[in-house]
């Protein structure tokens, strides 16, 4: 019998080179130009041209009319919809974050791990006044954030290497940006149960995680929830807000199959 072919023996290079647009508005520009859109991609500004035109078609791309800058269509957003909807994890996890936002009176997320990134899926919003900047949708970096380090705060230093970037940025005077600390500071979470970010990512937000298993055992999510430092003091934290993420992420745990 012959042998299976690589899949990228079959991908097609224009499909390819759409992607490749589509996935440049990641970075977080809101708009972007043919112009600029062609030096990014090393690619003819006939052929973004094209690919956008074809996008603009269906839906996946938008024309601002005022400046002819380009930026993504309604039809992203729903297949991020659909694909929101399928995930177990979500379905499971909606009733719980309203839980965890009400007894915490802080927002509630729920994130899951892509590469070295944390994305955050979905959240409940705390009703307070005062309250930070919705992450929903965002990728941050896992070693600088509570959710992102309940997602690897079981891994070897092995394994920690192949998911984090090269270099460890200091983004805050609290970040960690070196291999060995944040070991140590793993092998402290995993001792209490629980991961921290006390103001590591941005200044003057803090946030509290707690890993997430399904069926097999394996982490494949993390409940946190996050809030102005002036209102989630470490003391508070650990008498109180830890407790409750943990107490949620073992009952979503327990709701995708995993037996403590």
């Amino acid at each position: 019998m012959a042998a299976k072919r690589d899949k990228s023996n079959y991908i097609i290079q224009s499909v390819a080179h759409a992607l490749d647009v589509l996935e440049e508005f990641k970075g977080g520009a809101d708009e972007l130009g043919v112009t600029e859109l062609s030096k990014k991609l090393k690619l003819h500004k006939n052929n973004v041209f094209r690919i956008l035109a074809t996008l603009e078609s269906r839906g996946y791309i938008e024309q601002n009319k005022q400046t002819e800058n380009y930026r993504l269509g309604i039809k992203c957003l729903e297949l991020g919809q659909t694909y929101i909807k399928q995930m177990g994890l979500l379905k499971q996890a909606k009733g719980i974050l309203e839980d965890l936002c009400e007894k915490c009176g802080e927002t509630a997320y729920i994130s899951i791990l892509r590469n070295s990134d944390v994305i955050y899926l979905d959240s409940v919003e705390t009703r307070a006044t005062v309250r930070v900047v919705s992450r929903v949708g965002l990728h941050l970096p896992v070693y600088a954030t509570a959710a992102g380090k309940a997602l690897i705060m079981f891994d070897s230093e092995e394994e920690l290497k192949k998911k984090l970037p090269s270099e460890l940025k200091k983004l805050t005077p609290n970040t960690i940006d070196n291999i060995k600390d944040l070991m140590a500071e793993l092998a402290r979470s995993r001792e209490r149960g629980y991961t921290t970010d006390l103001e590591e990512f941005e200044v003057g937000v803090c946030c509290v995680g707690a890993p997430v298993r399904d069926y097999t055992g394996r982490i494949v999510g993390a409940l946190s929830v996050s809030g102005p430092a002036s209102r989630m003091t470490r003391e508070r934290i650990e008498k109180e807000l830890a407790r409750h993420v943990m107490e949620k992420a073992s009952e979503l745990s327990r709701r995708l199959g995993f037996n403590e």
